[in-house]
């Protein structure tokens, strides 16, 4: 008697079907259903590769000798398709394999249990790992970042290290689509026999897959002009030890920063140094959590790393707020959806680690300006690490103050006002505030920078207002604004009558000017100098206020008293100063 046998979607997939054909384990007739062609077809339509390496299996069995394949039954109708997570496909291949007395050959477990307890008789095949190593991992080595294999084109591999790396080419021979093809389907196979192998992203056009510490990315047409792998691989596991971290930052991340961002170009190190920071939280006995797409990260079994390709943000932020991490790691943020999955975790007061690409720090503030209100960022946003060829190369704070814009001089400017510092040099780098309807970001600039050309800007002033006065200082407030000081009997012929003159000079130069007469600068005061054994006594006229200067420096100011005297305790440091200036000859000098 003939044997018969009826496949599931599930060894199709996996080509045990023709394997076990081709060693003679199965001989007879091969039925498969209607219903797990429409499967099949309905998977490889979504661009799925399963449903492609399904039907590539049923291809090959057609080309084997020794049995022959029959189609058999109806399409699924539109309650079975719509039921089909609920077993209702598999209940009709059951009823098939019951009317034809076929033998069910299935790797789904659960398929094979309720066929058995429907007296059918079953080949379970449990899909174990195998030992060899893939053919993507070949083209790998200790130094080598990543691999890109393209039809057509040679294999070549990044090797090196963040920031100091080198592209080569690692193949003797051009990659044809079927090479690429195998590899893919290879992977995509072995996906599905591991378990701690995900098909992370599943899309037409595109497969992303998490195998062991590799990250694959695997393109086809149409979304690409041929079929095209890129495998990415750690090249090692860094400690937090391994940055030098100054003391100050370190400490900072472990007590204050609960709004932390890791920012760097692509291949940076930001990941590495993400997952250093997680291991350190763990060290200090800390829970953390990871949210990642896809799950890349290489970390201790302690952390658990959820997907967001497997769940929505409204269950991961779920899952987290209910199981109350200490930390949640965010690898990375991409979109809006992101950022307002990050946003929502630290506004509910999560301490949470974003890993985000930018160009520069303030890049990475720019992307949320757009998506928050001015006022929210320091909430969301504290610190701000950027990687830079595998190192921490600057640490930005974020805090919220009220005060006038730099720059600006008026005092009904104030307003609340985000200041952007250099965390080891306390230095001002950026202000962020709101400028009518706009948010802006402004840079300021270091002093040394801009004082020449500060200077040249008032020489330009200067020069005008010679045309009007002898004598003439000015003071340049900011960039739009400056102070004249003339003699007072000038004043108003600058002004000029409805001051037509002074909007005329402001016109111009561009500027906006205040006229001011000049300051009453201090003159030589004569004052006798007397000592008694406590003090140093001097006498001048009554009630003026006196600057006492050592060699052209200024070191005291005082007023004289109502009949002109003006004392100093010898044993007080300036008192101190002063005899010992004029024991050593220096120059004392007073200024009224």
């Amino acid at each position: 008697m003939t044997e018969k046998y009826v496949t599931d979607t599930t060894v199709l997939i996996e080509k045990i079907v023709s394997s076990l054909v081709k060693k003679k384990e199965i001989k007879g007739i091969i039925l498969i259903p209607h219903a797990v062609i429409a499967e099949l077809e309905n998977q490889a339509n979504r661009g799925l590769e399963i449903g492609f390496l399904g039907l590539d299996e049923i291809q090959e069995l057609r080309k084997l000798k020794g049995i022959k394949v029959h189609f058999i039954g109806e399409r699924p109708n539109e309650h079975q398709i719509r039921h089909a997570k609920s077993g209702e496909i598999d209940a009709y291949i059951r009823e098939i394999t019951l009317k034809q007395n076929a033998i069910l050959i299935t790797a789904d477990k659960v398929m094979a249990e309720s066929a058995k307890a429907f007296g059918i008789e079953v080949k379970y095949y449990d899909l174990r790992q195998p030992k060899e190593k893939l053919e993507i991992e070949k083209f790998f080595d200790n130094q080598t970042m990543s691999v890109h294999l393209k039809e057509d084109c040679y294999v070549y591999a990044k090797r090196g290290f963040p920031g100091a790396w080198k592209l080569e080419q690692v193949s003797k021979e051009k990659l044809k689509s079927e090479d690429i093809q195998r590899i893919s389907k290879e992977i995509v196979e072995y996906s599905r026999i591991d378990p701690k192998t995900f098909i992370e992203i599943s899309r037409r056009g595109s497969t992303i897959i998490q195998y062991k510490y590799y990250r694959v990315v695997i393109v086809k047409p149409p979304v690409s002009d041929g079929w095209e792998i890129t495998a990415v691989k750690p090249i090692k596991k860094l400690n937090i030890e391994d940055y030098n971290l100054p003391e100050n930052i370190l400490k900072r991340l472990i007590e204050k920063a609960s709004g932390v961002l890791i920012v760097g170009e692509t291949g940076s190190g930001k990941s590495t140094f993400a997952a250093a920071i997680a291991e350190l939280y763990v060290k200090n006995n800390k829970v953390v959590k990871t949210i990642e797409s896809p799950r890349d990260l290489v970390l201790t079994d302690r952390i658990t790393q959820y997907s967001k390709n497997f769940a929505s943000s409204e269950e991961i932020h779920d899952i987290l707020f209910l199981s109350r991490p200490d930390y949640i790691l965010f690898d990375e943020i991409r979109d809006t959806p992101d950022f307002e999955l990050y946003t929502d975790l630290k506004l509910g007061a999560a301490n949470v680690i974003g890993v985000l690409h930018s160009a520069s720090p303030i890049d990475a503030i720019q992307r949320f300006v757009s998506r928050l209100e001015v006022g929210m960022i320091p909430s969301v946003v504290d610190t701000i690490l950027f990687i830079d060829s595998g190192n921490v190369k600057e640490v930005y704070i974020l805090e919220m103050i009220v005060k006038v814009p730099t720059g600006m001089t008026e005092s009904d400017l104030a307003r609340p006002i985000i200041e952007v510092r250099d965390f080891r040099t306390n230095k001002l780098e950026y202000e962020i505030y709101s400028y009518g309807e706009e948010t802006v970001v402004i840079p300021i600039k270091s002093e040394s920078k801009s004082r020449g050309a500060k200077r040249l800007a008032e020489k330009e002033i200067e020069r005008e207002f010679k045309k009007y006065t002898s004598k003439v200082k000015v003071e340049l407030i900011s960039d739009n604004k400056a102070r004249v000081y003339v003699s007072p009997r000038d004043i108003p012929h600058i002004i000029g009558q409805g001051g037509k003159m002074i909007e005329a000079i402001e016109g111009d130069l561009g500027i906006s000017l205040e006229i001011e007469e000049f300051k009453k600068e201090k003159s030589s005061a004569n004052l006798e100098i007397k000592e008694d054994k406590d003090y140093l006594i001097f006498y001048g006229e009554p009630g003026v206020t006196t600057d006492i200067c050592i060699d052209d420096k200024f070191v005291f100011s005082a007023i004289t008293s109502k009949k002109g005297i003006m004392k100093i305790h010898k044993k007080s440091a300036l008192g101190r100063d002063l005899l010992k200036a004029m024991n050593s000859g220096r120059k004392i000098e007073f200024r009224a």
